[in-house]
Formats: C-alpha cells, sequence, structure tokens
C-alpha cells in the first residue's frame, strides 16, 4: 500500500511541477483561440473548462484505466512505475501537446498534424489507420456494454439499437447538445466509484506487494515466459500510462477551449486524473492477485483465482467492498467508460474525414453524408463481430499494440514541432524514443505477431529506435542548414 500511495502523491505534483515545465516549453498565449476564431454551433464553440475537461476525461478514458491497470497488476509492482513515470513523462506530456498543437492549426484533427510536420505520405498512413482505428473502437463499445446491460433485460438486439442509435445522434448533433450535458454525470459517477475504492484501500489497508520488494514478473512462470515485463507491460497499460488513441480525441476539445492558458488543467489534467483512476485500480487488481497472507481471490472464494476476467474482478470487488451501492456503480463504470469513448470516436472520424475533404460541418447534410459511411462501416464490423465473436477478439488482440503505434506517430510528430519552433524537444524525443523501442519489440517476440526469439526481437527494437532517432537529427542538421 505504501508503494500505492507514493505514487497517487507522485501523480499529483506531476501535475504541478512536470505539468508546468511542460507548458512552459509550449509557450501558451493570449491568441483567439479555433473556439473563438471558428465558432460554427456545432463543433466549434466555447464551453465552461469544467465541462471540456470532464468531455476529455470520458473521451480518453474507456475501460483501459480500469481492465487495463487490473491485467497490469498481473504483473506486479511494476505496474505503479509505468502507469505514475509514464503518466507525468509521456502520456501527459503527449496529450497536451497533441491537444494545444491541434489547437495552434485551427483545431485539426491527428493526421493532418501527422501531415503537416511529417509529410504527405506519413499523413495518408496516419489516416487510414487512424480511421480504421476509431472505427473499430466505436463497434467494439457497442457490443461489450450491451452484452453487460443484457443481464437485466435480455434481449442483445435492443441494446446495440439503443447504443448505436445513440452513437449517431452524438455524432450528428452539436457537441453541446448531447456530450456536453451528459458527460458532466458520466464523469461523476467513474470518478465517484474511484474515490470510494481509493478510501476503502485505505481502511482496509491490505498488504500488497511494494516497489522495492521486487519489480520482477510476478505471473506464474508459464504465463511470465509468455508476458515478459519488456515490452508486455507497456502494451498492456497504455490508457493510464500513454494511449495514441487521445491524440484522435484532443482536437474535439481544442475546438471547444476559451483560452490556450486552460491546455495544462485540459489536456495534461485530464490525462493525470485518469493515471489516478488506473493507479486505484492496478491496487485493487494486486489486492485481488497478491495481497498477503491471502488474496482476493481468496477470501472471495473465487474458483478462477488467477485467470478471473478483469469485467468480473470489477464486479466482485465492488459489491464485496461497496454492497449493492458498489454494485450499481460497477455497472454504472463498466458501461459508461465505453460508450463514452465509443460515441466521440465515431464523432472524432466524422471530424477527420471533414478535415481531409475539407468540407464545412455546418449543414445536417454535410454532417450526414460524411457519417453514413461511417456508420455502415461500423455496422459491418459490429454485424462481424456478433456473428464471429472469437474471430473479432483475434484481431482486438491488436488493438493494445496499434494504439501505441499511434502514439509513436504522434510523439514524433510533436518531436519535430518542437524542434523547428527551437522548443525544448526532449520532453517528446525520449518518451518516442522509447515506444518505438516498446512496439517494434513487441511487434517481433509476441504470439499475435511473428513470435521471433526475444533476444533478436529486443535487437530489433533497439535497431528502430536509433534508426529513426538518426532520422530526425539528420532532418533536423538538415533544417538548421538551411535556415
Amino acid at each position: 500500500m505504501i508503494s500505492f500511495l507514493i505514487g497517487l502523491a507522485a501523480l499529483i505534483a506531476g501535475y504541478f511541477l512536470y505539468g508546468s515545465i511542460v507548458e512552459r516549453v509550449f509557450r501558451p498565449d493570449n491568441r483567439p483561440t479555433p473556439a473563438q476564431e471558428r465558432a460554427d454551433g456545432v463543433d466549434f464553440m466555447v464551453l465552461p473548462t469544467r465541462k471540456v475537461f470532464m468531455i476529455q476525461f470520458l473521451n480518453i478514458a474507456g475501460t483501459g484505466p480500469i481492465f487495463g491497470a487490473i491485467m497490469g497488476a498481473k504483473f506486479g509492482p511494476s505496474s505503479y512505475l509505468w502507469i505514475v513515470l509514464g503518466s507525468i513523462f509521456a502520456g501527459a506530456v503527449y496529450d497536451y501537446m497533441s491537444g494545444m498543437l491541434s489547437m495552434r492549426n485551427g483545431g485539426v484533427g491527428y493526421p493532418e498534424l501527422v501531415g503537416k510536420y511529417l509529410g504527405k505520405r506519413m499523413r495518408g498512413v496516419a489516416l487510414v489507420f487512424t480511421l480504421f482505428f476509431i472505427i473499430l473502437v466505436g463497434a467494439v463499445f457497442v457490443y461489450s456494454p450491451a452484452l453487460i446491460l443484457s443481464f437485466f433485460y435480455d434481449n442483445d438486439l435492443l441494446w446495440i439499437i439503443i447504443i448505436f442509435g445513440y452513437y449517431v445522434i452524438a455524432t450528428l448533433l452539436p457537441i453541446d447538445k448531447v456530450i456536453g450535458r451528459v458527460y458532466p454525470v458520466f464523469g461523476a459517477a467513474l470518478l465517484f466509484m474511484a474515490v470510494a475504492l481509493f478510501v476503502m484501500l485505505c481502511v482496509k489497508m491490505p498488504n500488497l506487494p511494494e516497489v522495492w520488494d521486487s519489480l520482477d514478473n510476478m505471473m506464474p512462470q508459464e504465463a511470465a515466459e509468455a508476458n515478459p515485463i519488456y515490452p508486455c507491460l507497456f502494451i498492456t497499460i497504455a490508457c493510464g500510462a500513454i494511449s495514441g488513441f487521445h491524440a484522435t480525441q484532443s482536437p474535439m476539445m481544442a475546438r471547444c477551449i476559451a483560452t490556450e492558458r486552460h491546455g495544462r488543467r485540459v489536456f495534461y489534467g485530464a490525462m493525470i486524473t485518469e493515471g489516478i483512476v488506473a493507479l486505484i485500480w492496478a491496487a485493487v487488481g494486486s489486492y485481488f492477485f497478491y495481497a498477503s497472507p491471502t488474496p482476493g481471490y481468496q477470501e472471495m472464494e473465487v474458483a478462477t483465482g488467477y485467470a478471473t476476467a478483469a469485467p468480473k474482478i470489477v464486479a466482485l470487488v465492488t459489491q464485496d467492498w461497496l454492497g449493492l451501492l458498489g454494485g450499481i456503480l460497477a455497472v454504472m463504470g463498466v458501461i459508461v467508460a465505453p460508450i463514452t469513448t465509443g460515441d466521440t470516436a465515431l464523432r472524432s472520424a466524422r471530424l477527420i474525414v471533414a478535415d481531409w475533404l475539407k468540407i464545412d460541418q455546418r449543414q445536417k447534410a454535410k454532417r450526414l453524408y460524411i457519417s453514413i459511411p461511417i456508420f455502415l462501416f461500423s455496422l459491418l464490423l459490429l454485424l462481424w463481430q456478433i456473428e464471429n465473436p472469437e474471430g473479432f477478439n483475434v484481431i482486438w488482440q491488436y488493438f493494445g499494440w496499434g494504439n501505441q503505434v499511434l502514439s509513436v506517430i504522434g510523439l514524433w510528430t510533436i518531436t519535430v514541432y518542437l524542434a523547428g519552433e527551437n522548443k525544448c524537444y526532449w520532453v517528446t524525443l525520449l518518451p518516442a524514443m522509447f515506444m518505438t523501442c516498446v512496439c517494434i519489440t513487441f511487434l517481433c517476440v509476441s504470439k499475435q505477431a511473428f513470435a521471433i526469439d526475444y533476444t533478436i526481437g529486443c535487437i530489433a527494437g533497439v535497431t528502430a529506435m536509433a534508426a529513426t532517432t538518426i532520422l530526425f537529427f539528420t532532418h533536423l542538421a538538415k533544417k538548421r542548414a538551411i535556415k
């Protein structure tokens, strides 16, 4: 528990200390924001900062800081280190810089930023990859909450229709009409559940593994061999540390902020908040798997033990610790998290396509004919998932790696921007180098991909990191020579 509490304090301190440093690197000023210059009453409009923060938090959260943190806790207390250090020095920096860079460029989306700083070819890669990725998120986050809701009223199809219908409305209507009204309520429910669990952790003070005891992989031997801490931990815990998906969502709020000076509060602050939520759930997971002398699953007499699925752990722990209210909060959190990510995923897909085709979104008809192909593709993916759930799960296994690939592209984009502006590019260069190494290594050694020898995979990761770093410095030297 001491490691957990220190980690919590470090995250809060990180917002004020390192967040301030990152803010000074970017240098926000009082120039008009896209919300003011391009106000259209649909996507560009000034919203209260508290609403912008809550929308941003729910946009990026999803189930990642819950399920990912629980699965990451299987590795042991090393998960605490990744959540804390990853959130402060990588994830929050990435979210802040990508959101602010979008503001500086008129609120444009992720692919347009990649294209401006990394070139047209990378723009095309980012456009295709991002659209497929976020539409995939939208489709999956229809089906999973529908299955949970079916426990209350057993009609999967009805719930799918209701949730997808909500997605259609949230995608098409002005952002203040639906998202701006329901997100503060949803966010409060998700945060209340996290706070309640934190209080119970402090009341129970379970004896959990500490960082200084061991940073080794605590999984059973067979699982540990199949999932080495490096690189698997850094893929398993994405939301809650660093997630490429976030940069596809931040432009929505970059279009709603009244002043650049609120950027740290919204972008850096939302990511730190997500890190706090992830850290709480990692501690809950550690209690369930490794509490001493009796792990949580033994106290609760759960036969599946270590193999218990993350959603089941959420339900078991919250009901055991918080009673009936806990059960309600668990359902609310597990349902709200994917829905509030799925709706904005499809909305951001519309905005990305509109940016690409340069189509103004004031008119309902134009929003509709951009959205129809997105909805149709989502429905096709959804139908395939319903008919072939195992096949879709195979594709979903690549979600974590694909998510971090987006973060790598985004980090290099921001690094090139900072270098071009003679700003301290090291704040994103180091995370870019690290995540490049992680992603290439994972692609090489994972059974989901090439499954080659671990040592060779690590060498490939280091080689890729070195190559991209050399390419960056070569590009920087050429730019400075021209000047």
